[in-house]
């Protein structure tokens, strides 16, 4: 058994040993949870995984709920800041001849499976719960000072340069909208 297959045994579910009906598990989801799978995009985390079990006489019903704080860099300044995430999902195993993931909602494992390590889908869940683009809320409400923001406004063009006369348009610009007013 591998390392990070130790390090998430904490995530397998023994299913053939539950009675049918409401299972729930919790896990409180930290740094070294992304350290096992070697994922190093978030600074903190702090999430709490609420996980319900519906075993039915012929398949599973797992329902996901993650909630909690992640902190990571933003995308325009660098800054880091705490980014909440709220967010579902459902899975539903089956049970067929073969193993197949190919469809994300519906699992299907081999008639012998007993267990089931819902680590990946923990993981899954959380990654894509941060947004695509990662902004602080201090730039969206312009109480956010950094070096970086400030160094962005003093080389952004001003109001002035955008606005030029008619002076200090070059002649031969004029020359060839002539050309198109000709016609």
């Amino acid at each position: 058994m591998s390392v990070i297959m130790k390090a998430l045994k904490t995530y397998i579910i023994p299913f053939i040993g539950l009675k049918v009906g409401e299972h729930h598990f919790h896990y409180q989801i930290d740094n070294k949870f992304f350290q096992d799978f070697e994922y190093n995009e978030f600074s903190a985390v702090n999430i709490k995984i609420d996980l319900k079990l519906e075993k039915k006489t012929t398949f599973l019903e797992l329902y996901f709920s993650a909630s909690g704080v992640i902190n990571v860099n933003c995308d325009i300044t660098n800054e880091p800041y705490d980014q909440d995430i709220n967010d579902k999902f459902k899975l539903v195993i089956k049970f067929g001849d073969e193993y197949n993931d190919d469809n994300e909602d519906i699992l299907i494992v081999t008639h012998g499976e007993y267990e089931i390590n819902v680590s990946q889908y923990i993981y899954e869940l959380i990654v894509l719960a941060v947004p695509v683009k990662r902004i602080h809320p201090g730039i969206e409400d312009g109480t956010l000072q950094s070096d970086i923001l400030s160094k962005l406004e003093e080389l952004s063009p001003s109001e002035d340069h955008k606005t030029k006369s008619s002076e200090d348009i070059d002649p031969r610009w004029n020359n060839l909208k002539k050309l198109l007013t000709d016609k």
